[in-house]
């Protein structure tokens, strides 16, 4: 189990008695007598975001109990925790238009330095958080907690608290930070017993609905310690507006007996923007959240937006394997026009990376970019909705025939048989994405966004959430050139294969993954936790660091697993 720094564990212990003494609304008061007016709560703790070598965005909510009046505060930063000499203060309000909550742009800061602060109503303070800036020029080293997926229902945010002990400076998360679903849906069956039912108790669908279910995540004792601890830099994935979605719509989003869509989508990122610490780029547009952050020159870090600007409508199995639409999705899949970050992003990701110096190009964004590519005769075999006796043996013999004439072709290919030559033939049985959510869905888009990294000669790495697992990629083109290396972090709480595979082992699905797929370098598919990412000049390096369970208080970490990639 990781040992934190002292100085960083005290004030985590700290911070959670802070947070204790918030979330009973008796946050840190003056003398004073009994006519003083009851102080805004400030039950949502603090956070700070979108750190630059200058400046950092903070954010609190605080409300009076039972009342919807505005909160005249004051906020404050210092370079110590006794606050003895501001660095920097200012007044700020939350507002009920804004759901109480309040974000500022604390400016003035020196590059690279540690920072507390906290919010204020007269004599009463918020709990204290601590935050940084970006490094100046010249920075040799970076650590960054890497997470995704934190769904509330499913389980306790151990790695929130692991993250915020962590040797972290900053934190990126990489989206679904809230699941939509009603309380009696996806991963909700232990809800009860852990004492963590979704609410509303609907599937969300307007602002206060959206605001309700932020505001239970935030709650959360463990995610108010990550959020006092580390500056976080955020995007969204589908989880905030609703799952799969893509720019008109979304698979659970009925349109017309759920409302419009496009309504639906401007309350989740009203509520994204009121509940992150995050700096909005075009405030006229809340949907143009991409964004790129120079860490003193080591690392550029440009963070995308997947979702809702450009993202084309995704294909289904049913459509590629269907004989009836099987030639018009092959040529929708294969369409140059396809895109998944719309042509705008990509020419400003293409023009940030051209003009940056920085010695690693960073990709922060939200679904697996590396090829996982499965052939279809696996594919066609697999079926998630049928785990029947039958079924499953089927499913067996197709990846044990398709890896048996692998390995026959590597180690003797003229013992191959008609077969198994035709298993390993792409014309006659060709390979997909097993997840075309993912960027194997918008496999021209990726061949653009590689080859911009290959002709400007970048040193390229990925940060990918999404899928609940960890994996570690190697990054291809068509012809096979390797052109970076992708790490995808873990899920902080929400279920992994080991719920949609439960016939196989862990080991027997690693082993499946890594065996059928030529860029896959790493692979977990049961664990939760968190992805720690170090840069030096000359290399890039995951740690993972893995919780037994999420669905009991009390558990250990397993941060054993490590991979480091060292371009050429």
């Amino acid at each position: 189990m990781h040992t934190p720094h002292a100085s960083r564990r005290q004030f985590v212990v700290r911070l959670a008695s802070l947070a204790t003494l918030a979330s009973t609304g008796a946050a840190l008061t003056a003398c004073g007598g009994g006519n003083d007016p009851e102080p805004p709560r400030f039950d949502h703790g603090i956070a700070s975001g979108d750190p630059l070598s200058d400046r950092v965005i903070l954010w609190t909510h605080a409300q009076f109990s039972g009342l919807n009046d505005d909160a005249p505060l004051t906020w404050e930063v210092a370079s110590d925790a006794a606050f003895s000499t501001l660095t920097a203060s200012g007044n700020a309000r939350a507002t009920a238009a804004t759901g109480h909550t309040v974000k500022v742009d604390a400016t003035g800061l020196s590059a690279g330095k540690d920072y507390y602060f906290r919010f204020r109503w007269g004599q009463h303070s918020s709990p204290v958080g601590k935050t940084r800036t970006l490094p100046a020029a010249g920075s040799t080293s970076l650590a960054l907690a890497v997470l995704s997926c934190s769904n509330y229902p499913a389980g306790y945010f151990h790695a929130y608290a692991e993250a915020a002990k962590s040797d972290a400076k900053y934190a990126v998360h990489l989206g679904d930070f809230i699941y939509e679903y009603a309380a009696d849906g996806y991963a909700s069956a232990d809800a009860a017993a852990l004492g963590r039912i979704s609410q509303p108790a609907t599937e969300c669908l307007t602002l206060a609905d959206y605001r309700k279910r932020y505001a239970q995540y935030r709650s959360d004792p463990d995610s108010k310690i990550f959020h006092a601890s580390l500056p976080v830099i955020a995007v969204w994935d589908d989880h905030e507006v609703a799952n799969d979605s893509f720019d008109s719509g979304a698979e659970n989003h009925i349109e017309g007996a759920e409302g419009r869509f496009t309504d639906r989508r401007a309350a989740a990122v009203q509520a994204w923007h009121e509940w992150l610490p995050v700096r909005a780029p075009d405030a006229k547009d809340l949907l143009k959240i991409y964004r790129s952050f120079d860490f003193g020159g080591l690392a550029a870090m440009h963070m995308l937006e997947t979702r809702l600007i450009g993202r084309d409508k995704q294909i289904s199995f049913t459509e590629l394997l269907n004989p009836a639409t099987a030639s018009t999705a092959v040529a929708t899949l294969a369409s140059p026009a396809r895109s998944m970050m719309g042509a705008a992003q990509r020419g400003w990701l293409q023009a940030q990376m051209a003009a940056s110096t920085a010695t690693w190009q960073v990709l922060g964004q939200q679904v697996l970019m590396a090829r996982m590519e499965f052939p279809v005769s696996v594919l066609t075999a697999l079926n998630p909705d049928n785990t029947g006796a039958d079924a499953v043996a089927a499913g067996q013999r197709a990846i044990n025939d398709y890896l048996t004439a692998k390995a026959t072709a590597a180690q003797a290919p003229d013992m191959l048989t008609d077969t198994q030559k035709a298993l390993l033939n792409p014309a006659v049985n060709p390979q997909l994405g097993y997840n075309l959510d993912a960027w194997d869905g918008y496999p021209v888009e990726r061949e653009i966004v590689l080859s911009t990294a290959k002709q400007l000669g970048k040193k390229l790495v990925v940060l990918a959430g999404d899928t609940h697992n960890a994996w570690a990629s190697q990054l291809t083109l068509l012809d096979g050139s390797v052109v970076g290396h992708e790490f995808a972090t873990s899920s902080v709480s929400s279920p992994g294969f080991e719920e949609y595979l439960p016939t196989l082992t862990p080991d027997q699905s690693k082993a499946i993954f890594l065996g059928v797929v030529d860029d896959l370098k790493f692979a977990d598919t049961y664990r939760r936790g968190f992805m720690l990412m170090q840069f030096t000049p000359t290399q890039a390096k995951a740690t993972w660091h893995f919780v037994t369970t999420v669905k009991e208080r009390a558990y250990t970490v397993d941060a054993s697993s490590s991979l480091t990639y060292q371009p050429s």
